[in-house]
């Protein structure tokens, strides 16, 4: 192994600097190259494939900070079709021609679902990512308990489904713990939380705060941090009449109430409450669209005006209850010591699998409640189920409690670990020194794209 490509693939997270920073640090060590493709697998359909040597002479680009979110090699949702075979052939072909032995792409489920044609003509690895903490299992049967079932409605004619499961939930079973980039989102979620509740608090008011997660609930159930009174997640089904009543016995109580809700939450006929649109982006997601804003209207109608007239706290439950999105602050940013530390470890973990000899594999971040965090190396086919597919993880059942609406016991022992040392003094003292920083006022902001873009190299095509 004399070269590996790297590349970013999906939506960004805080912590990608910090995987390809522990890439490069560990290719130095083994004294590998390591090229960063451009724009993650969008620039391997480009004829020229545009890169960037990460560490000529076996020394990292000073462009290459593990402490800056995003990604400096750029990223996109693009991704490779196994059924169009001419186009793997050319996307094989650049590589080739680069010179790559291995590759390491970073990425989540959809991502160690589209590098399988790639690991069949060349070693590649997945070095994890999603600050939606769903690529993984909540134990290592999870695949098989997948069936098929026959939908006339469905694409394929059939759709996906979970069948009851049978195993034993252990926290210490659980195959990649927490991924990189989920401990930032929750850090940035839990602190909107705290913020939004003086709000609710001054003027008496029901705020509604949607995280992001698509159908996982870990960011969410990490905003116990932030104190909200409810939370809600997409894996269990919303029991409308029970979230009004918990509503007005909290506001009675303390005339204000908090409530977080993953933006995948479903009623219990398990329809999206903010699947609004049926667009998709190119991964073929549905977009989800106002999960919070949903949950209002259905408040509002529930709750109804008297009830704050009554109160003397507003003319109407319009006015009273209003809704809010951490948005995509929770995406980007300087990621947490916890982030940056396990991310680098990971990266490294990635090329030391293609070094072995590894292929279709996942470094994947393990947590024993003896011996603590630590990475690994996993089989990718051990994520699929019996038709070859990944599924995201869901949040497992065990961790929640639909009756409070809050963390169970086993949830709360599930998030200490992570987040009880997750931010370090380096981070604080940071945002001391540069946030309010008097250049800032007078300097323009400088993109690491400009000075990326200086290091891109092409591939010759024909003619050129």
């Amino acid at each position: 192994m004399k070269r590996i490509g790297i590349l970013t693939a999906g939506g960004d997270t805080p912590a990608l600097n910090a995987t390809i920073h522990g890439a490069v640090t560990r290719a130095n060590q083994l004294r590998i190259e390591i090229f960063g493709l451009i724009k993650g697998f969008n620039g391997l359909f480009n004829p020229r494939a545009p890169h960037v040597h990460l560490n000529p002479l076996f020394q990292e680009i000073p462009e290459l900070d593990p402490t800056k979110g995003g990604t400096l090699i750029g990223s996109s949702r693009d991704f490779v079709d196994p059924e169009k075979k001419d186009e793997l052939d050319l996307i094989i072909s650049r590589l080739n021609k680069l010179g790559i032995d291995g590759l390491i792409c970073i990425g989540g489920d959809g991502t160690l679902n589209g590098l399988q044609p790639i690991a069949e003509r060349l070693p590649t690895v997945l070095a994890p990512k999603t600050i939606d903490n769903d690529l993984g299992l909540n134990y290592a049967s999870e695949p098989d308990e997948w069936v098929r079932v026959n939908d006339a409605s469905a694409k394929h004619g059939f759709r996906y489904k979970r069948a009851e499961s049978h195993a034993v939930f252990d926290l210490n079973q659980i195959i990649n713990y927490a991924t990189p980039g989920y401990a930032t989102a929750v850090y940035v979620s839990a602190q909107g939380v705290e913020r939004i509740r003086t709000t609710a608090e001054s003027h008496r008011r029901i705020a509604i705060i949607e995280v992001m997660g698509r159908h996982s609930g870990y960011i969410a159930l990490g905003t116990a941090y932030g104190r909200p009174d409810i939370i809600l997640i997409p894996e269990h089904p919303l029991d409308l009449e029970h979230l009004a009543e918990r509503v007005k016995h909290t506001y009675d109580l303390q005339k204000n109430v908090v409530i977080v809700c993953g933006e995948g939450i479903v009623d219990e006929q398990g329809r999206e409450l903010g699947a609004e649109t049926k667009s998709t982006d190119p991964s073929g997601n549905i977009v989800l669209s106002g999960a919070a804003e949903a949950l209002r209207s259905k408040l509002i109608q529930m709750i109804g005006d008297r009830y704050f007239q009554l109160y003397r706290r507003g003319e109407s439950a319009k006015e009273a209850i209003f809704t809010r999105k951490v948005g995509h602050t929770q995406r980007g940013g300087r990621p947490i010591l916890f982030d940056r530390f396990y991310a680098a470890l990971l990266g490294s973990k990635a090329v030391d699998l293609l070094a072995e000899g590894r292929n279709n594999a996942v470094s994947i971040l393990q947590y024993n409640s003896t011996r603590g965090f630590y990475v690994e190396g996993y089989d990718a086919n051990r994520f699929r189920d019996r038709w070859g597919l990944i599924h995201a993880r869901s949040m497992h059942a065990g961790l929640y409690d639909a009756k409070l609406m809050k963390p169970s016991r086993m949830g709360i022992d599930y998030l200490l670990p992570i987040f009880t040392d997750a931010i370090g003094n380096d981070d604080a003292e940071y945002m001391r020194q540069t946030l309010f920083d008097p250049g800032n006022l007078m300097q323009p902001y400088h993109s690491i794209n400009t000075d990326v873009h200086k290091r891109i190299r092409y591939l010759k095509t024909e003619g050129a």
